[in-house]
C-alpha cells in the first residue's frame, strides 16, 4: 500500500453533498463542537481523513433534557405521522446513497459495493418500522371476572440509548432508531469511535426529514465515560447495544442499577455444516459468501466450517482456489473484495491465532500469516486440520481466515457446533429435508440458514441465544424492545337495570 497519498480524504472532499460531512455532535437539533477533536483514521491508509468533535460527560444531561422535552410531542403524534417522517428519512438516505457509501468505505474500510449494499439495507429498516409503528398492537382479552372489561395497551417505553458498532456503522443505527422512533421513543446514539462520520451524516438527513432535534441525537467521545454516565440516568429506559460479548456484559451491569430494558446483539461463533449429501459447489460458494462478507468482520461470519469426511478434500481444494482469487485492496478500488481490518491490533491477533493453530497441528492450505508492518490488511487464509479445542475454534475470528474441521457423525457434529457459549447464527448445507429440519431444531442458535448464506433483512427477527444476546431486532418483534405493556381493567361496566 502506498501511504504517500490520501485517497480517503480526497474522496470525502468530492462528495456530491458536502453537508453530510460534519465534525460536531448533534444535540437537541444543534451541532455542538464539544471539548476537542479526534482524528478519523482511514484503515486502508492509516491516514487521518477528517476530525470529529469529542464531548465530555457534561453533554449527557443536555442530551437527556432535550430528549425528555421532545418525548411527549413525539409520542403524541399519530403513528402514521411518525411513519411518514421515517419514510422521508429513508428516501433521503437512498438519494444520498453514493456519498454515504463513500463515507462508510473510507472510515470503515469495506469494499465500496458492500457499503452501497449497507446503505440500502439500512434504509429498508426505516421503511419497515414506519409500517410496524402503525400496527403496534395492544390486546383485548375476555375478562376473568364478571362485569369487567380488560385491555392491554402498548405504549412507548421512553428515552432509549443506542451504542452501535463499527462494522455496519449506518445500518446498525437505522435498525435501532427505526424501531425506537416508530414506537414513539427518542433515541440518543453513541456510535463507535472508529466510524463517527456515518452517524453524523444520518443526523444531517434526519434533520432534513423533519425529525425533531431531541428525538434523534448523536454524540461522540470516550465510549466508556459517556456510556457509563448515560446509563446512570433513570430517564433512559432502554438500551440497545451491538458489539462484543464482554462489552455487553459490562453494559448490562451498568444498566442493572436502574433496571433498563436491554437489547443485546453480541458476539458469534457461527458453525457452517456441510453434510455428506450437500451440493458441493453450492456449499463452497456459500462458504465464501458467509465467511468473507465485510472482510470477515461480521458477527454472522462462518467461524467453524465442519465438512463431512467424504467431501472434505474436494471441498478444501475448491475453497482454496476461490480464496486465492480474492482481491485484497483499498475499499474504494472497484476490484477490491477484501478491505483492511478496521480495528488496530486485529493483524497481530490473527497472526497469533494462526500460529497457535499450526503449532497444535493445523495446516495452512493457502494464504500466509500477515506481516506486522503496521498496516491493517489481513491476507485471506485457509486452515485445515483444525480441532474444536484450538483457540481459533473457541474464539470469534472476525477476519478473513477460514478454519475447516472434519466430521463423520451427524449427531456428533451438532453437539460440537453447540459446544460454545455463543449462539447467534448457524449454517446448514444438505439435500435432505429431514436432515435440514432435524439440524435446524437441534442447533442452539437464534438464526439458522439452510442452503442459504444471505438471510438477514427487516422481516427477520435478528438475535441470538446464550451469550450472543438478548431480545430481537427487525421483524414484528423489533418494535417490542421499545414498548411497555399496560393492563387496564374496567369494572362495573354493566348498566344498572331498575327493578
Amino acid at each position: 500500500m502506498n501511504y504517500t497519498s490520501n485517497p480517503g480524504k480526497l474522496a470525502l472532499s468530492k462528495l456530491h453533498n458536502p453537508e453530510l460531512l460534519v465534525r460536531e455532535c448533534y444535540v437537541g437539533g444543534e451541532w455542538v463542537s464539544g471539548d476537542g477533536l479526534k482524528d478519523v483514521i482511514d484503515p486502508g491508509t492509516l491516514l487521518s481523513v477528517f476530525e470529529t468533535a469529542q464531548c465530555g460527560v457534561d453533554i449527557v444531561d443536555i442530551c437527556i433534557a432535550h430528549a425528555e422535552q421532545s418525548r411527549s410531542d413525539w409520542q403524541s403524534r399519530l403513528p402514521v405521522e411518525r411513519g411518514l417522517i421515517l419514510r422521508k428519512w429513508a428516501k433521503l438516505i437512498r438519494k444520498n446513497a453514493d456519498d454515504l457509501a463513500v463515507i462508510i468505505s473510507v472510515e470503515q474500510g469495506k469494499p465500496l459495493f458492500e457499503s452501497k449494499g449497507e446503505v440500502e439495507y439500512g434504509a429498508s429498516f426505516l421503511d419497515w418500522f414506519a409500517a410496524e409503528g402503525e400496527r403496534a398492537l395492544g390486546q383485548s382479552l375476555p375478562s376473568h371476572k364478571p362485569n369487567m372489561f380488560t385491555t392491554n395497551f402498548a405504549q412507548p417505553i421512553g428515552i432509549s440509548l443506542a451504542i452501535t458498532p463499527w462494522n455496519f456503522p449506518l445500518a446498525m443505527i437505522t435498525r435501532k432508531a427505526g424501531a425506537a422512533l416508530a414506537a414513539g421513543c427518542p433515541m440518543i446514539v453513541k456510535p463507535a469511535a472508529e466510524t463517527p462520520l456515518s452517524a453524523s451524516a444520518l443526523a444531517v438527513l434526519a434533520a432534513e426529514a423533519g425529525i425533531p432535534g431531541g428525538v434523534f441525537q448523536v454524540i461522540h467521545g470516550d465510549a466508556s465515560t459517556l456510556c457509563a454516565a448515560l446509563l446512570k440516568h433513570p430517564e433512559i429506559r432502554a438500551l440497545s447495544f451491538t458489539g462484543s460479548t464482554r462489552v455487553g456484559q459490562i453494559l448490562l451491569e451498568q444498566a442493572a442499577g436502574t433496571v433498563k430494558r436491554c437489547s443485546m446483539e453480541l458476539g458469534g461463533n457461527a458453525p457452517f455444516i456441510v453434510f455428506e449429501d450437500a451440493n458441493l459447489e453450492q456449499a463452497v460458494q456459500a462458504c465464501m459468501e458467509a465467511k468473507f462478507a465485510t472482510s470477515g468482520q461480521d458477527c454472522l461470519a462462518a467461524n467453524r466450517v465442519y465438512v463431512h469426511d467424504n467431501l472434505h478434500d474436494e471441498f478444501v481444494a475448491l475453497l482454496a482456489g476461490k480464496i486465492e482469487n480474492l482481491q485484497v485492496g483499498y475499499g474504494l478500488n472497484v476490484s477490491t473484495q477484501i478491505g483492511p481490518m478496521t480495528v488496530a491490533g486485529t493483524v497481530i491477533k490473527c497472526a497469533e491465532m494462526v500460529r497457535d493453530a499450526v503449532q497444535e497441528g493445523a495446516v495452512i492450505v493457502t494464504g500466509e500469516t500477515s506481516k506486522n508492518d503496521g498496516g491493517y490488511f489481513v491476507t485471506p487464509l485457509l486452515l485445515t486440520g483444525v480441532t474444536d479445542d484450538m483457540k481459533i475454534s473457541r474464539e470469534e475470528i472476525f477476519a478473513p481466515i477460514v478454519s475447516v474441521l472434519r466430521f463423520n457423525d451427524v449427531c456428533d457434529v451438532i453437539q460440537r457446533a453447540n459446544d460454545t457459549e455463543m449462539g447467534l447464527a448457524a449454517y446448514v448445507y444438505t439435500a435432505s429435508m429431514s436432515t435440514a429440519l432435524w439440524a435446524s431444531e437441534a442447533l442452539e442458535y437464534g438464526m439458522v440458514a439452510v442452503n442459504a448464506y444471505s438471510f438477514t433483512g427487516p422481516p427477520l427477527p435478528f438475535g441470538g441465544w446464550k451469550q450472543s444476546g438478548l431480545g430481537r431486532e427487525g421483524s414484528t418483534l423489533g418494535i417490542n424492545e421499545y414498548l411497555e405493556n399496560k393492563n387496564v381493567s374496567f369494572g362495573g361496566i354493566c348498566p344498572h337495570i331498575p327493578d
